[in-house]
């Protein structure tokens, strides 16, 4: 298994910025670029995403030029520095037509400098993909798909609310497996009225479709969905805690290294774009609820487009001297910082070089020594000099030591 990039093998992909007296952001992180198309067949129950059902055709040349224009009005904020990572997310992006997505990633290469080897993901769900597409997609410039399956049993699937039945999901699975290098398959446990069994054989299942990497969620009841409205019956806490160890247990077996939280990878398949999150990267989002985060030398930045398709589209119109595509725009306070960047880095198994959180915060480690002790006393926190990283117990209440750095 690969291991996680030192500091000074990400610090090699950033621009040098002159700072002034020695304080703020002595180099700029790397940064990605995330597309959001919010368009879906059917809204699931259990998802607080972003996303529209589509009740009448897409406006996919509408929306390309809403893109498109979003980015040139974001590009002073980002001038001259490369793009490592695109990832087109949703809502379910492969309800887009392969010439979309092709007109979609030429829009960007001609605005922006894209890395020799940078990483394009693009999330495909079973019940909205065409064989030629997936094919077309891969010529059109993606190189990392990532297919939401969620469960292989028909039952889990009907109570989930999705638009594709088991059979699907293995056929998108191994179209996916057949035509890219890297792929993602997205599984859930802890389902409305699962068994561990049937926990074990859904992974099972995932497992024989060789997957290069493997996200594993335990759903979650989220805030303004059906799901929380009318909560389903889903397994307790015990049953839960006993699907989670199994679980870790088959991927080991199987080969696969848990590199995050809910990831999983075989050697040289992490993530490079879910990475960048977790280290505290930069990312550029545009499209419909799209957020960002942008560093300077002296400030990071963090922006909301409006939510809607219809109000995102209205913005088409405007006057481009300032962004209309943004609804909301702050910077992070200093005090903040701290939170923000344990709320990512703490998710990862190895967590991060000491000097990172300084590099990518322009805060000094020292400020928050008093967290770190009280996370040593819990058990929550290794006591490696120099690295940040949860303990097994840590990650298991990752909650309550990210808690531990708030201001």
């Amino acid at each position: 298994m690969i291991e996680i990039k030192r500091v000074d093998a990400i610090s090699s992909t950033t621009n040098v910025v002159p700072v002034a007296n020695g304080s703020g952001l002595k180099t700029l992180p790397p940064l990605s670029i995330y597309v959001h198309l919010p368009w879906c067949l059917k809204k699931c129950p259990y998802c607080d995403f972003n996303s529209h059902e589509k009740r009448d055709a897409l406006p996919e040349t509408d929306y390309l030029r809403a893109l498109e224009l979003d980015l040139e009005s974001s590009l002073p904020g980002i001038w001259g520095r490369p793009i490592q990572t695109i990832f087109i997310g949703g809502g379910t992006p492969s309800l887009f037509s392969a010439l979309a997505i092709d007109q979609l990633l030429t829009s960007i290469r001609a605005r922006v400098k894209l890395a020799p080897d940078a990483e394009v993901t693009l999330e495909a769900n079973p019940g909205t993909f065409e064989a030629q597409r997936f094919a077309d997609y891969r010529k059109a410039g993606v190189t990392r798909l990532s297919v939401g399956v969620q469960s292989f049993n028909d039952r889990h699937l009907q109570l989930l609310g999705r638009v594709h039945d088991a059979k699907q999901a293995v056929a998108a699975a191994e179209l996916a497996g057949r035509v890219y290098d890297t792929w993602n398959l997205d599984l859930m446990y802890g389902l409305p009225e699962q068994s561990l069994e049937q926990a074990k054989h859904d992974l099972q299942q995932a497992i024989a479709l060789n997957p290069p990497h493997l996200s594993l969620y335990n759903l979650t009841l989220e805030p303004n969905t059906l799901f929380a409205a009318k909560p389903p019956q889903l397994p307790d806490d015990d049953c839960v805690a006993q699907m989670q160890d199994a679980l870790q247990e088959q991927l080991e077996r199987a080969g696969y290294r848990r590199y995050e939280v809910s990831a999983w990878a075989k050697p040289g398949h992490e993530s490079r774009h879910n990475r960048n999150y977790w280290e505290f990267g930069d990312y550029l989002g545009i499209g419909a609820g799209a957020h960002s985060k942008i560093s300077s030398a002296f400030s990071i930045e963090r922006q909301i487009r409006w939510r809607t398709p219809n109000e995102y589209l209205s913005k088409s119109s405007l006057s481009l001297q300032t962004n209309p595509f943004v609804s909301q725009s702050s910077a992070v306070e200093a005090a903040e910082l701290p939170f923000e960047f344990m709320l990512n880095a703490l998710r990862l198994v190895d967590g991060v070089a000491n000097n990172l959180f300084s590099e990518r915060t322009g805060v000094s480690l020292v400020q928050v020594q008093t967290a770190l002790r009280d996370a040593l006393a819990k058990g929550l926190l290794d006591d490696d000099p120099v690295r940040l990283r949860a303990t097994p117990h840590g990650l298991l209440f990752l909650n309550e030591l990210q808690a531990l750095f708030l201001a």
